[in-house]
């Protein structure tokens, strides 16, 4: 059976303290296995609620849940109608919004502020969409090889989400 949706509202006002983990928002995953494996680090790492659209997400199933292992259950997602209005509102409760993408101008741990942060995370393949980069207050990176410039989405939000926890550690 499908999950109950969580308003954004909902999150926005028990996520707002700077000792909660942040809130991932996804851009178009669409691979269930790739949004299970982003559930399963954002439990690991603390994180406050995943926020993905409802159009172009995938829908909860077996092979999501599958690769969750078990933090399908325990971590709050939201399905919101409209991405771009959404981080608008996002920002609006004080969240620093950090796009993550190959060619951001800083590194993560240098886009990293004292302020409540939601790291918005691009889909498979095309990474984040011209307007959600717009809405983002920085495009930070992940320093790689450069034979490798960029890693799966799911790999992204996990070395991420390391990174965040240890700077507040």
């Amino acid at each position: 059976r499908p999950l109950q949706n969580r308003a954004l509202e909902e999150i926005l006002a028990s996520s707002g303290d700077q000792k909660q983990g942040p809130i991932l928002v996804l851009d178009q995953v669409t691979d269930p296995r790739n949004v299970g494996a982003i559930l399963r680090s954002a439990t690991a790492f603390g994180a406050a609620a995943v926020i993905v659209p409802d159009r172009h997400s995938p829908k909860e199933s077996g092979a999501m849940a599958k690769s969750a292992s078990g933090a399908l259950d325990h971590m709050p997602i939201a399905r919101v109608p409209n991405l771009a209005r959404s981080l608008d509102k996002i920002g609006q409760q004080g969240f620093w919004r950090i796009g993550l993408d190959s060619k951001g101008t800083q590194t993560l741990r240098t886009a990293m502020t004292g302020h409540s942060i939601a790291l918005v995370l691009g889909g498979e393949g095309k990474g984040l969409r011209r307007l959600t980069r717009e809405k983002c207050d920085v495009l930070a990176r992940i320093p790689t090889n450069p034979a490798v410039p960029n890693l799966n989405v799911s790999t992204s939000a996990a070395v991420a989400l390391y990174e965040l926890l240890r700077s507040i550690r």
